[in-house]
């Protein structure tokens, strides 16, 4: 017998049939004689419409109460998922984030978790029932509500798999598992058997929307196993995310992650003197804006030209921080292009073997492609191309790397 932590999103419990699909697939664990926790997340499209009814009142909702109203979401879910595994014979309890006395700071709207007192969920269990947890709260230490931010089901159910010393947290969501690419980019994407939690966590920070990246963070931290299945198809292996590294003959590069959303700033002809950096990226910290791939260089005639990247949503704030910036230090003039992509391969092969950089720029070369900027990390190659050319040059590396064969 084990103990299974079990986690479906918004898709899987989106209608009361999928409901009542996802209590049928819990009965099997049962029938099976496990222990089952099942985290869940709101019905998909209830937390908008949530939002949408707080910004109906207030356009900026005050963030504690905003927190009181979009955690109810998932409180529907636990009764009606509840309800459907008692129909059927499968004893069930619902427990909200304050019943599993899962306790988090008092960051409304992204609160982190500070600890989870496992003894109600694993009473619960003991008494052979499934416990059937809202995923995505908590509350505070003054008791006081509070919300894990968006995808944060994924890290309440980690995070409860970890409090319990679960077996594996089974992630269920729309897709069987983690892809060396996105299949509607590169239709010869392959299904990965493993991956490494280091990979894992570079895929989901550089753009692949499998798992939430503080869920792997959580799984990385805490040594909980993870695996990515799907809610649609019969049961199969899905990905595990593992904490073994891969063997001497694993390929050099696992999997293809690419961002849409990224804008590139340039500040030129700043004075080429220490602490400049920190005079051209402070302002844009203190604005909240976060800043991604960064690039000086020395221009020679003691001036220097700063170059970075931002999320896309925060290119017209950067670029007004910048320009007063620019009048501050005397910099020559400001750039920006909101029309870019950065696209990265992953691997914990690159370690110990040469080449991946060689290769990557030579296939983006022959394809016409220019690269704009390059950040490298031990296990990451990160290039900024014109967004046109981003689906060729996710196909076109996938096919340099030979990921569509198995390993």
């Amino acid at each position: 017998m084990a103990l299974y932590v079990l986690k479906f999103g918004g898709t899987s419990v989106g209608t009361v049939e999928r409901i009542q699909a996802v209590a049928q697939r819990v009965k099997r664990y049962r029938d099976q004689g496990h222990q089952v926790a099942v985290v869940v997340s709101a019905m998909s499209g209830e937390t908008n419409r949530l939002i949408a009814l707080a910004k109906e009142i207030n356009e900026q909702p005050m963030t504690r109460e905003l927190d009181v109203l979009v955690s109810t979401g998932e409180q529907v879910t636990i009764a009606l998922l509840s309800m459907a595994l008692m129909t059927i014979g499968v004893p069930a309890t619902s427990m909200t984030g304050d019943q599993i006395r899962m306790t988090t700071d008092s960051t409304h709207s992204k609160a982190r978790i500070m600890d989870i007192d496992e003894k109600a969920v694993m009473s619960v269990l003991d008494d052979g029932k499934v416990a059937v947890i809202a995923g995505f709260q908590g509350r505070d230490e003054l008791g006081n509500i509070t919300t894990l931010g968006r995808g944060g089901s994924d890290t309440s159910a980690v995070a409860v798999a970890a409090a319990l010393k679960a077996d594996e947290c089974r992630i269920y969501t729309d897709v069987d598992g983690v892809y060396t690419t996105d299949p509607r980019v590169e239709p010869n994407a392959r299904k990965m058997d493993t991956v490494t939690f280091e990979e894992m966590l570079e895929l989901a920070s550089l753009g692949a929307k499998v798992l939430q990246i503080r869920s792997v963070e959580f799984a990385g931290k805490y040594n909980v196993p993870l695996r990515v299945l799907s809610s649609f198809q019969d049961e199969g292996e899905g990905t595990l995310i593992t904490f073994e590294e891969q063997d001497m003959e694993a390929p050099l590069v696992s999997g293809i992650a690419f961002n849409r959303d990224e804008a590139r700033l340039s500040i030129l002809g700043v004075p080429d003197q220490p602490n400049i950096a920190a005079a051209v990226l402070a302002p844009i910290g203190k604005a909240d804006i976060e800043v991604d791939m960064i690039i000086q260089n020395s221009v020679g005639d003691n001036t220097a030209d700063f170059t970075f990247t931002v999320h896309r949503n925060d290119f017209v704030k950067a670029t007004q921080v910048l320009e007063q910036v620019a009048a501050d230090v005397g910099a020559r003039e400001v750039r920006g292009n909101d029309k870019i992509a950065k696209i990265s391969v992953v691997g914990v092969g690159m370690k110990s073997h040469a080449g991946v950089a060689s290769t990557m720029f030579e296939s983006l070369g022959n394809e016409g492609i220019n690269i704009q900027l390059i950040s490298t990390s031990e296990i990451k190659i990160s290039v900024v191309v014109e967004e046109k050319y981003l689906e060729l040059a996710v196909r076109t590396l996938h096919s340099a790397f030979k990921l569509e064969e198995t390993a």
